[in-house]
């Protein structure tokens, strides 16, 4: 499931926030001011933004704009106290995908976190779980992977990783999003365990291995444009 930063200086609405996503199997992370929801950012593997406005040091309308201005187009669900007209159009103007004016039903908020989504995650290039990418073919429903008609030979754990991979193409992806997506545990600073099986399945993908990207400071992305 994505995973959600709830960006909110009031303790009490965070875990409100986070109960409710949580009890619908959304990952969360958080953050109690801009700064704080920015370096979660830079760390990458966040699908949508629940950001307050009113916030000490660095408020949500600054925060949003920084995003931007780092070309980090997360896409973000503004929260905050205030109803009028001005302040929701200079949100929605300032790159927000949406608006929630507290007092707000939980529920509304989580229906509305999954409307955002559906309209701005990406989609792999993808038909009955096949996804292929030029002479790459990844079958999850067979469970099989061809380069150029030539069956590639994975561990269940690389394909796992491959298909993560693919189904969120050009998405740089942390360590630990794939962590939690691809073994199913929070990450320790495990990042041998990640860098490691990228490192064997680059050398079951032939001329694909360059497919999978370094992204420095962050983790990996799949990027089939990358190959040469």
């Amino acid at each position: 499931m994505p995973t959600i930063l709830i960006v909110d200086d009031e303790p009490r609405i965070r875990d409100l926030i986070r109960a409710h996503l949580e009890h619908e199997n959304f990952t969360c992370q958080e953050a109690s001011d801009g700064g704080a929801a920015l370096a979660a950012l830079s760390l990458g593997g966040i699908d949508l933004v629940i950001l307050d406005v009113m916030m000490p040091f660095v408020d949500g309308m600054t925060c949003l704009r920084e995003m931007r201005n780092r070309k980090i187009n997360t896409p973000v669900i503004m929260l905050t106290a205030r109803g009028e007209e001005y302040d929701k159009l200079a949100g929605l103007e300032g790159g927000a995908d949406d608006y929630v004016v507290k007092p707000f039903s939980p529920r509304e908020l989580v229906a509305r976190v999954k409307v955002v989504l559906n309209r701005t995650m990406p989609k792999a290039e993808n038909e009955g779980g096949v996804y292929t990418f030029g002479g790459l073919t990844v079958d999850s429903a067979s469970h099989s992977v061809k380069i150029d008609g030539q069956e590639a030979s994975l561990t269940p754990k690389e394909f796992d990783l491959l298909v993560f991979l693919a189904a969120n193409r050009g998405i740089a992806l942390s360590r630990e999003k794939i962590l939690q997506k691809v073994w199913n545990y929070d990450y320790y600073g495990e990042d041998r365990t990640v860098d490691t099986h990228i490192k064997m399945l680059r050398s079951h993908l032939g001329r694909y291995r360059d497919a999978i990207v370094t992204v420095w400071g962050i983790g990996y992305k799949f990027d089939p444009e990358a190959v040469k």
